[in-house]
């Protein structure tokens, strides 16, 4: 991971209120949204970067309130189009650190190639996708990202069509910074946001959040305090991918295939990522695995240096 040369310490600079508006925010009790904008705000004031250079903006759904929380400039845009007005806000003052916030439903369905062209074209703005896998807004309909076989009410017999994975997705893209948090993790997700602040290009985070109304428990396996040791695993450049509750299990390549060996010491085929490595190829497997086969990998998978939308034709 690639962080700022001069990283500032959490506390040495303005408090995480200065960044926080007079408005209440209004999710359900619980919902995984109140630690992302914890974790967002506190990354803010850390940032250096002063308000008026600021933009929080977003789409429609109840993750895309949050720029109404934050005391920075802003949009609450059109469903699936805050794409499109990120870019044109970097390209009007390339000054500005824009910040767009969507769910899965708003950057998928409606905004999907929206957001397959932000991704492509590589401009500075840093993308967190928070992936509830249900539609919370509108009260509990499957999105494209709600997992086989679940019931919903609009699919009362199950959902049929199977789910996108993000993280895949982005990566499929070509976009140069692609990473993945859990929203139990407030010291993770602010780690992984000041990266993606300092990634010159675009930045894509997707938030694995809790839908306490609506999909309740969508990531128990993943960050359960009894489950999470066996069904998640930290990524760590430069080092040999490990977990379990006595890190002894250990990804290795079986013939291109990824399985677990377990070990008390890093097998000779135990996997390590690179994500400066010019294939994506192993990013892109470990972005497919699902907890109970493969644990989840929470991270960042890719960080590489492209061509900056704007800067490359200046």
């Amino acid at each position: 991971m690639t962080l700022p040369t001069a990283l500032p310490e959490a506390g040495s600079g303005p408090s995480r209120e200065a960044f926080l508006s007079s408005a209440t925010p209004r999710w359900c009790p619980g919902c995984g949204c109140f630690a992302v904008l914890k974790s967002l705000t506190a990354t803010y004031a850390r940032l250096g970067v002063p308000r008026e250079k600021l933009v929080t903006l977003s789409g429609i759904g109840c993750t895309s309130r949050l720029p109404y929380y934050t005391a920075t400039y802003g949009f609450h845009t059109l469903h699936g189009r805050a794409p499109t007005v990120a870019i044109g806000a970097k390209l009007a003052n390339p000054e500005l650190s824009v910040w767009l916030i969507s769910g899965d439903g708003d950057a998928l369905a409606i905004g999907g190639n929206h957001t397959l062209h932000l991704l492509r074209r590589n401009p500075d703005i840093k993308m967190l996708l928070l992936n509830n896998q249900i539609y919370g807004l509108t009260k509990g309909q499957a999105s494209p990202t709600s997992p086989l076989g679940l019931h919903t009410r609009s699919t009362p017999f199950g959902v049929s069509d199977p789910p996108i994975n993000p993280v895949n997705l982005a990566l499929a893209a070509g976009a140069t910074f692609v990473a993945r948090v859990p929203d139990t993790n407030t010291a993770m997700m602010e780690e992984v946001f000041m990266a993606a602040h300092a990634h010159r290009g675009v930045a894509f985070v997707e938030v694995l959040l809790n839908c306490v109304t609506f999909h309740d428990g969508a990531y128990q396996l993943i960050t359960g305090k009894d489950s999470r040791a066996e069904h998640s695993l930290r990524l760590q450049t430069g080092a040999p991918m490990r977990f379990g509750r006595d890190d002894d299990r250990w990804l290795c390549s079986d013939n291109g295939r990824i399985v677990v060996r377990q070990s008390a010491t890093a097998p000779a085929d135990a996997l390590i990522l690179d994500p400066q490595a010019p294939d994506p190829g192993l990013a892109q497997q470990l972005a497919l695995m699902t907890p109970p086969v493969l644990p989840c990998a929470l991270g960042i998978f890719r960080q590489v240096q492209a061509p900056v939308l704007a800067e490359a034709a200046a």
